[in-house]
């Protein structure tokens, strides 16, 4: 593991532990060179998985891109990061093991709003205009019917 304050490849393990739910290990390093230390995880990766765009682009998918994302959606809503990283993980397992190296990104933005809907409706719908690219307020009320199952009486009033 390179050390990210001097470069160099000459880095120890101090310590490892596996975090609460066990799926990730948590590595402390430190480098021989400059003694920083720093931390690392490891996780279990099923396969690698190609993020075919809107555009037909192919890419490598990033997990960390990903979590950027949610985090957005997210920004000053009451949800946990411990939640959000335990999202992210059911995320990546279930596209690592849909048996596909390659998927679509609107499979990817559909898995993510099914998690985000039943995490928070604000983040939802939040991911949502992005995702779907809303235009005009009446797409932001489309989404808003989605939730509610119904049109919402406060909707309804805004309407008239």
């Amino acid at each position: 593991m390179r050390c990210p304050s001097c470069n160099s490849l000459d880095t120890q393990v101090k310590d490892s532990r596996p975090t609460e739910d066990s799926a990730v290990i948590r590595r402390r390093r430190v480098c021989m060179a400059c003694n920083f230390r720093f931390t690392t995880f490891e996780r279990v990766q099923l396969r690698e998985l190609t993020v075919i765009k809107r555009n037909g682009r192919r890419v490598p998918f990033d997990r960390d891109k990903l979590m950027r994302s949610l985090q957005i959606s997210l920004r000053k809503r009451p949800v946990e990061s411990e939640r959000v990283e335990k999202m992210v993980s059911t995320i990546v397992r279930e596209l690592e093991s849909g048996g596909e190296a390659e998927v679509s990104s609107e499979a990817i933005g559909e898995i993510v709003m099914e998690h985000l809907r039943q995490l928070d409706d604000v983040a939802y719908v939040r991911f949502a205009s992005v995702y779907r690219n809303f235009r005009e307020a009446k797409d932001f009320e489309a989404v808003l019917d989605e939730l509610t199952g119904e049109e919402d009486p406060r909707i309804a009033t805004l309407r008239k």
